[in-house]
Parts: C-alpha cells; sequence; structure tokens
C-alpha cells in the first residue's frame, strides 16, 4: 500500500484481536470483522482510508511455520458498541499464489485470532485531520470542512478504502458530491456490490456510481472494456466533472493508478488534490522485501554501521558492505520490533528519518516530497553509503 504521511505519530504496535465474523463477498474475497475491546480503543482509532497489518504464522512449502504479514485497508467507518468495543473490518481477496490471503479465504473463521497492527496510512480526505475515537465516530462529522466534490477511481479490492472514505465524506455534510468509477471484470467481481447500492438509494443526486466490467458488455461503451488512456478520456470528457473536484482518490494495480496520476497531470490538476494508494508496484520481477535475509557479518568484513532510535532506546548493528543490506533487515536483527508491514516500499510503516549519514532508497510509493525533504525514508528499501549511519523512528 502507499501512503504519503502519518496522521499521528502513534507507535505502530500489534494487538492479539478475535475475528468476529468472516462474510463473503465474492467467491474470490471475504470481509473479516475484528473485535476491538473497550482497553484496546486507543490504539485503533482510525480515519477511513488507513489500513491495518495482519501478522499470523503458517507452514511454507516444506511444512515449516514462517510468519507472513499482509496489509488490509479497513473498509468501514468507525463503529462502537454499548458495551464500550468497537470493530475494525477488513477485506481480503484472493491473490493469484498469495499464500495468506488463500488461507484467509479457505480457513479463516470466527473466533480465532490474529496479530491485528494499530491503523496506519495516509490515504485519507484532507478533509478530515484528526483521528477519530471508535467510541466518537461523529467526531469525523465535525473535522470536515463545508461539501465539496470527490471523485475516485478504484479497481477490485482497491474499493476497500474508498466505500469507507464515500461513506463518511457523504455524511458529513449534505453538498458533499461523490463520483466512484469502480473497475472490475464482471459483475460477480464487484466486492460490496449490495453496499453500494444501498450507498447510491441513501443519497441519489449527490453519490454517482459508474461500473466499469472489462469482460462485459455495458450499455454504455464508455462503461465497457479496460480503463486505458482513452477510455480515462472519455469518462473525464463525459462522467467525471473535472474542473469541478476538490479532491481525487486513487486505489488499485499500478499500472491503473500511475495512468490515472500522468492523466491528471497532464490535464492541470494540482498533485496536492490526488491522492493516491498501491496494492502492489507493478514490478514482480523484483523482490519485494529483504525482511528476513540472512546477513552474518564477520570480522573480516567491512561493514556499515547502523544506528536507529525506537521507542527512545538507541540500537546498533553492523552490515557487511557486499551484502547491500536494508537498513530494516539490519535493525530486525537485533529489534523483532521494528516497524513494518509490506517491506516493499509500498505502506510507509518503516519510515525513519536520517540523522546522520547517507543512504541510498531504491523505491519509494509511501513517502511524499515534502517528507523527503526533511530527511525521512523507507529503510526497507534504503542501503548505507557512508561508513555510518543514524535514523529515528521516533521523529
Amino acid at each position: 500500500m502507499v501512503v504519503t504521511r502519518k496522521p499521528s505519530n502513534r507507535r505502530a504496535s500489534f494487538h492479539s484481536l478475535t475475528v468476529k465474523e468472516v462474510r463473503r463477498l465474492t467467491a474470490d474475497a471475504i470481509e473479516v470483522s475484528f473485535v476491538v475491546p473497550v482497553e484496546l480503543a486507543g490504539q485503533f482509532d482510525y480515519l477511513p482510508g488507513q489500513y491495518v497489518a495482519l501478522r499470523t504464522k503458517l507452514p511454507d512449502a516444506e511444512g515449516e511455520l514462517k510468519e507472513l504479514r499482509r496489509s488490509y485497508s479497513i473498509c468501514a467507518v468507525p463503529r462502537a458498541f454499548d458495551d464500550g468495543s468497537s470493530e475494525i473490518r477488513v477485506a481480503i481477496k484472493k491473490d493469484l499464489g498469495g499464500l495468506f490471503s488463500t488461507w484467509a479465504n479457505a480457513e479463516l473463521q470466527a473466533g480465532e485470532t490474529l496479530e491485528v497492527m494499530s491503523p496506519m496510512g495516509a490515504f485519507t480526505s484532507r478533509h478530515h485531520n484528526v483521528l477519530t475515537d471508535l467510541n466518537h465516530p461523529e467526531e469525523l462529522a465535525a473535522a470536515s470542512t463545508a461539501g465539496g466534490c470527490f471523485v475516485a477511481i478504484a479497481a477490485g479490492s482497491g474499493i476497500t478504502p474508498v466505500i469507507a472514505i464515500a461513506r463518511t465524506l457523504l455524511a458529513a455534510h449534505p453538498a458533499t458530491r461523490f463520483d466512484l468509477v469502480y473497475a472490475n471484470k464482471s459483475a460477480m467481481d464487484v466486492m460490496f456490490l449490495e453496499e453500494l447500492a444501498d450507498l447510491k438509494d441513501q443519497y441519489p443526486a449527490r453519490f454517482a456510481l459508474h461500473h466499469v466490467l472489462s469482460r462485459e458488455q455495458r450499455i454504455a461503451p464508455v462503461l465497457s472494456g479496460r480503463i486505458d488512456a482513452e477510455k480515462l478520456s472519455l469518462l473525464l470528457g463525459t462522467v467525471l466533472p473535472l474542473d469541478q473536484v476538490d479532491e481525487w482518490f486513487l486505489c488499485g494495480p499500478f499500472e491503473l493508478v500511475q495512468l490515472c496520476r500522468d492523466t491528471l497531470q497532464e490535464r492541470g490538476v494540482s498533485a496536492e488534490k490526488v491522492r493516491f494508494e498501491l496494492f502492489t508496484t507493478g514490478k514482480p520481477d523484483q523482490p519485494q522485501a529483504q525482511y528476513g535475509r540472512p546477513v552474518k557479518p564477520q570480522e573480516a568484513d567491512q561493514n556499515f554501521e547502523i544506528t536507529f532510535t525506537l521507542d527512545g532506546l538507541t540500537g546498533a548493528v553492523e552490515s557487511p558492505t557486499h551484502a547491500r543490506e536494508s537498513i530494516l533487515n539490519a535493525a530486525l536483527r537485533v529489534r523483532p520490533d521494528v516497524p513494518f508491514a509490506c517491506a516493499g516500499g509500498v505502506c510507509g510503516t518503516c519510515r525513519a528519518k536520517v540523522v546522520s549519514g547517507t543512504v541510498q532508497m531504491e523505491e519509494n510509493y509511501a513517502l511524499e516530497q515534502d517528507e523527503l525533504d526533511k530527511g525521512y525514508v523507507l529503510t526497507c528499501q534504503s542501503h548505507p553509503t557512508s561508513e555510518k549511519v543514524t535514523v529515528d523512528y521516533d521523529v
């Protein structure tokens, strides 16, 4: 996932939560609800559009238990119950070859427990600027500015954070308008089909829903086929109110999100109005992470000296210069609680500030330019380029 900044300085930490319900959305997707007990409510306050990382251990091909972490967007607005408890809901779509998503879709049941990270991410509307207490969801409306025109373009499971954002913005002000272009292969693949229809019934004059199906013929040609450059231009010219939009939300595969970003930029839309999130980088030929990569410094080796601050404590580790090890991988060898989720440069959980020394960052789909200018990096993608490097996770 791509995020642009953390909306709070809350420490990313895992907590054991019980699965309340597993609901089938499509043949390849489920919605999972977790119970958040009263004592953990503060750890799970969130804004619509944020995500949580799930952690568990599953057997690999050799039958050995291996820790897996996967990030999933929260698909519901904050909700609390009379007893003070609350819930977190995520949607998990089965990916081809995805060990975690395949297991969850086939075997995860109510009553089981998973490790769930406190919500992170900034694929959120700039019209909301405070985290929302799960026990006081009405604070979202109070934090909103007056009205606005919003457009989202989502594909597949990219609807997950978008539906939460749409619900929140539409409920926050009676002058809000929200257009959603949602791309799928067929009607059978549409996640949250009934919920989207209900939202349309609730706000018939303010919520416009445009289903684009690549493998089914729609009455309107512009809504049939894949969203390529030509189709996107048609949508922007006929369906979407380009000049009136206050904020854009793009969520889905790398190619679609990048196409939309480039097209909007070419049409003069300010980057500040465009919020985006990726579920993949679109580079399957490159490993997504070095997490868990075995590296053993030897006394005869030339080593980088990596120092890091986490939770007010300073740690240090040496990394062989020839290993080209990421800072995250090195830090995890001495502090297993160093925060990360995807370890692929797309979620921003491992963000830290370079205090001294220099690094090279391979990929960045999570940090905005102002953060880069201040010295922030993604430690999962950053390699030392100076003899000594110091980073701070607490800043």
